[in-house]
């Protein structure tokens, strides 16, 4: 009856390699996401590790907030920062940034 409306849909034969594409962009996808999250992140986890087991008394460090200060005392976890002369705060390893280098802090 409204025919002329809806035009006919007739089915189309597929490529014979079809399933073989999605699963090759499927891997493609997976390679993707590992080469370009997965390994750097784990990279970096990996090298913030090796930073932390490293610390030693004496060592000019920076914490995630910004804070600057000399290593007084190494614990298991926590760490003794000194901030300004006879100004001691205790912090998680787990929060040092980066370690500078020697003799950046002068006035302490």
């Amino acid at each position: 009856m409204l025919d002329f409306f809806i035009s006919p849909a007739y089915a189309q034969e597929g490529a014979a390699g079809g399933g073989i594409a999605q699963i090759v962009m499927l891997v493609g996808f997976v390679l993707i996401f590992y080469f370009l999250l997965w390994r750097p992140q784990a990279k970096r986890a990996k090298q913030h590790k090796q930073l932390i087991s490293n610390l030693d008394k004496g060592d000019e460090i920076v914490i995630g907030g910004g804070m600057v200060g000399r290593i007084t005392k190494v614990s298991d976890e926590f760490l003794t920062m000194e901030i300004a002369e006879g100004t001691e705060v205790n912090v998680q390893k787990n929060a040092v940034a980066t370690v500078l280098p020697k003799g950046t802090i002068k006035s302490i």
